[in-house]
């Protein structure tokens, strides 16, 4: 595995992979691998030659009262994981790589950035679409592969690699879950014993709604409440939000149906969960 810190020694090497007619496949992170991030990079090696995993907390995406500082960081141990991955290139920029002196260019995805977690973190989407901009244009990959579990950030660099026609193709790799159902996450270290037993019930909240609209409960607000009070009732956590939208547009839905995402966000203390299910209702038959 090659560890790159530069963008001339990571082109070099990709250069010389394009020149072979390999195929490149990407997985950005902020790193501190679990199981998740390991389901990306063996798809990634499965479906092309060249796996390329960057390693980068980004700073424009972290608001003033957010967790940057303390958001858990381990090369080495990180390293060591994806070596055993058969990983190709590891790209692990400094600050000054990515956001050299008088730095002034960013990317706003409009309208969908600003709902769900964009409401509770102005700017982060804004941070996350420049960041993402500027590794496929370092990486330049065929494929970017991505975790259903951040569903907003999905459709928001599906939005602007459409908006911006970047040449490449995006794959969504389904939430990798602990045996409980907890969505695999690098924050969930920071919760206490207690609240790593409770915060299962997000899981478990969303498969009960999940039943509820396959059984064919199509009220919107009633599915939000059924979820809101599974969770109150079994957690300390505290609610940011519940909603149902369109799967594709993160438009809010009035009636359930078509693609729906059911998404949420709550705090134990002052770690942040995301976790959402997607689920297709088919329209009834006529006649």
């Amino acid at each position: 595995m090659h560890i790159v810190k530069t963008i001339k020694q990571l082109r070099q090497l990709l250069n010389k992979a394009r020149g072979k007619g390999q195929k490149i496949g990407f997985v950005p992170t902020m790193g501190y691998f679990h199981e998740g991030h390991l389901s990306l990079m063996r798809r990634a090696k499965k479906e092309c030659d060249i796996c390329v995993v960057s390693i980068y907390v980004n700073p424009k995406q972290f608001g003033p009262k957010e967790d940057l500082s303390r958001y858990p960081r381990d090369i080495k141990r990180d390293a060591t994981m994806i070596a055993k991955e058969n990983v190709d290139i590891l790209f692990i920029p400094s600050d000054n790589v990515v956001y050299p002196n008088r730095y002034l260019t960013y990317i706003d995805v409009e309208r969908i950035s600003g709902s769900l977690c964009g409401a509770y973190r102005p700017g982060h989407f804004k941070g996350v679409a420049t960041v993402v901009a500027k590794f496929l244009n370092m990486v330049a990959p065929d494929v970017m592969y991505l975790g259903q579990k951040d569903a907003q950030q999905v459709g928001v660099l599906k939005q602007m690699v459409a908006d911006l026609n970047f040449p490449l193709s995006i794959r969504v790799i389904p939430t990798a879950r602990e045996k409980d159902g907890l969505a695999m996450s690098s924050r969930n270290v920071f919760l206490t014993p207690q609240e790593r037993l409770q915060a299962s019930v997000l899981h478990k909240a969303l498969k009960s709604a999940a039943i509820k609209v396959q059984a064919g409960e199509k009220s919107v607000s009633k599915i939000i409440a059924i979820i809101q009070n599974i969770i109150n009732l079994h957690s300390s956590a505290k609610i940011q939000y519940v909603a149902c939208v369109d799967a594709d547009t993160l438009e809010p839905l009035k009636v359930l149906e078509g693609k729906v995402l059911i998404a949420l966000a709550v705090l134990f203390s002052r770690t942040r969960l995301i976790d959402n299910v997607t689920i297709s209702i088919k329209k009834p038959r006529k006649g």
